[in-house]
């Protein structure tokens, strides 16, 4: 098992000092420079020889940190081009997913898939194969169709789905290793509204002998649990709203109960941040993700770790963390499980394979967190387990070489289109170059 990925803060980070959203990781270095147009990211980039991208700070570990220079593209000009002849829409590397999705729902047009929170940016979101759920539903990247990208050269690199192949999969889920992504052109879907419903206490034997019938009861399914119980406490359920018609509810779900009124997640919490229940109808982007774009999401102070296993592995590693109650419950705020299905991308986790993740959101007790980490892995590492990139982990180089099979295609790109490793900090070095 490799050391901890970063250094926690002791206390709060003093206020001109930049750091996570979480609070767990104070950044490296203070230097920011922010780039509102493509000829600034070049002058940016031709300009230091070691600089990494800072998006929303969403990550809780230091994939995207560095001791040299930030740049920023979240300020970026507002770039939004919608091609409704091709179903695309192009924005700016920068754009959060709350401030796209309005507009693509007005102009009559969805994405296929949200993460549970529209707080971060597309770019970040794709690099490192964050997620939404639903069986047949791919990570956010699965959406990417064309990206622009500045080189470490400072050259203008345009790649796309239809015409670059292997090295377009290479590039999607790029962590942050290939160059500066200034736009992404995203594939739509005609809009649609949803509605959700939660359903509490589903017996974990129920869950364990109807797996796959519970996962597909519902366009986006997520179960959450403590892991000290024998019941996932909450079931929330996703589905499409097709011809106007008000959902239904089953009142019992698999042994599990009707909500009578909004929750959150972590149960002791107000609902008041999270997007609307009680099979209410609201657009797409209302509804996929948990938490409402206008709110602190989740509960904000807290560290953040998730595993992927094969879809076919599902129950038995479900199972394998079900054991671990009592260990690691005292220090979960909650844990969710989501399937995602396969894509093509080389370093993405769902990697040629329908996927279960398993999701832990943690108090910030980094002392007992580290040392639960090599545990849960331990117990997952018969599922070939791979960690998601921007979340905490401890899983070994070597391991993470063996079970991404396109780790050394990536590398030899990285260093082809990044010869003197501009791009590259402590968290590449580690766990992708291995140096």
């Amino acid at each position: 098992m490799t050391a901890p990925l970063f250094t926690p803060l002791t206390g709060w980070a003093k206020a001109d000092k930049l750091k996570n959203w979480a609070g767990n990781l104070e950044y490296s270095t203070e230097r920011l420079d922010q780039a509102k147009t493509l000829g600034q990211v070049q002058e940016i980039v031709k300009k230091y020889p070691r600089l990494k991208v800072l998006g929303t700070r969403h990550c809780f570990n230091n994939i995207a940190d560095t001791k040299d220079q930030f740049i920023s593209l979240v300020n970026a000009e507002e770039h939004i081009v919608l091609d409704e002849k091709n179903k695309t829409v192009t924005v700016n590397s920068g754009m959060k997913y709350g401030q796209l999705s309005p507009y693509m729902h007005k102009k009559g047009f969805a994405l296929h898939n949200l993460a549970s929170l529209p707080h971060i940016s597309v770019a970040g979101a794709c690099a490192t194969a964050t997620h939404g759920s639903g069986d047949k539903n791919g990570n956010l990247a699965t959406a990417v169709s064309a990206m622009e990208m500045v080189t470490a050269a400072g050259e203008v690199v345009q790649l796309s789905r239809k015409n670059d192949g292997e090295k377009f999969n290479a590039a999607v889920v790029n962590l942050g290793a290939l160059g500066v992504v200034t736009k992404v052109t995203l594939d739509m879907v005609p809009t649609f509204m949803m509605g959700q419903f939660v359903y509490e206490n589903l017996p974990l034997d129920q869950l364990k002998d109807n797996f796959e019938k519970i996962e597909s009861s519902g366009y986006s399914v997520s179960l959450f649990t403590n892991w000290q119980s024998k019941d996932i406490t909450e079931v929330w359920v996703k589905q499409k709203i097709e011809d106007g018609k008000p959902l239904e509810p089953e009142k019992e779900f698999f042994g599990a109960k009707l909500a009578t009124k909004n929750l959150h997640p972590i149960p002791e919490l107000s609902a008041e941040n999270c997007t609307e229940q009680m099979g209410v109808s609201g657009p797409w982007y209302e509804r996929m993700p948990h938490f409402k774009m206008g709110f602190t999401p989740s509960s904000g102070v807290e560290l953040q770790s998730e595993f992927f296993v094969p879809r076919k592995n599902a129950v038995d590693a479900i199972m394998a963390i079900s054991k671990l109650g009592n260990q690691v419950g005292p220090h979960l705020l909650t844990s969710e499980i989501r399937t995602i299905a396969a894509d093509d991308f080389w370093m993405s986790p769902c990697y040629k394979q329908d996927s279960v993740a398993i999701h832990f959101t943690w108090k910030q007790e980094w002392d007992a967190v580290s040392k639960l980490l090599p545990i849960i892995e331990r117990e997952l590492a018969p599922y070939d387990v791979r960690p998601h990139w921007g979340k905490l982990f401890s899983v070994s180089p070597d391991l993470l070489a063996k079970r991404y099979v396109k780790m050394e295609e990536f590398i030899t790109l990285a260093i082809e289109m990044d010869p003197k490793g501009k791009f590259r900090n402590d968290f590449l070095n580690l766990n992708i170059f291995r140096v």
